[in-house]
């Protein structure tokens, strides 16, 4: 089965387009998605946080508290190495079981992880078969992030900095999305990359 990471900086429209190829038929992991569960009220990775970091970093509802975090990482660079210590290998348990039974299941053509900090990570470029990059200009992700979140121009692009650039990003590319244009423009796209991931996991299934 052929094995797709798509990525992208903020506000690049990565969980657009990941829709859109759903929509197609491809099979979605969303690695964002399932860090949100195991740090739900009562995840996987709730009580090992609560021992790295104290009771504080959790929201009253028991979920933990993304804003608090988020600003004591920025502040404190041995605290992200400490979260990400806990969180990526939960994130990738998970990722592996899922994948494991969309193999199985034999009811999709091909499997795209949505891995916001791909590069970043440093493994999942040798975990998949293509690398996809959604790519704007900077400008539109800054635009975007502050009409989705209300963010102020400084927060964002705090975030960007600490994200791989946008040059790190298409030079481990595969495959661009432009996610400058039109909708129509970015439907075509989709339309053309979906039509290439078929016709290879068909020779792969051929050979």
């Amino acid at each position: 089965m052929l094995e797709i990471g798509l990525t992208g900086g903020i506000g690049s429209g990565k969980t657009r387009v990941a829709d859109m190829f759903a929509a197609r038929g491809a099979a979605l992991i969303d690695t964002d998605l399932i860090a949100h569960e195991i740090t739900a009220p009562g995840g996987a990775a709730i009580a090992p946080l609560v021992d790295a970091f104290g009771p504080g970093c959790l929201r009253p509802d028991g979920a933990m508290d993304r804003d608090a975090m988020r600003a004591r990482v920025f502040s404190d660079p041995t605290a992200k190495t400490r979260l990400e210590g806990i969180t990526h290998p939960l994130i990738r348990q998970v990722t592996e079981t899922r994948a494991g039974a969309i193999r199985k299941s034999g009811q999709h053509p091909y499997l795209i992880y949505v891995v916001p900090l791909l590069v970043e990570s440093g493994t999942w470029h040798a975990r998949v078969g293509r690398v996809l990059v959604v790519d704007c200009q900077e400008e539109t992700q800054i635009a975007r992030v502050i009409a989705r979140n209300g963010f102020t121009r400084d927060q964002v692009l705090a975030i960007m900095r600490r994200q791989a650039t946008r040059a790190e990003r298409l030079a481990v590319a595969n495959d661009v999305i432009d996610n400058d244009g039109s909708p129509e423009a970015l439907d075509a796209q989709v339309a053309r990359l979906d039509a290439l991931y078929r016709s290879l996991t068909d020779t792969s299934a051929t050979a």
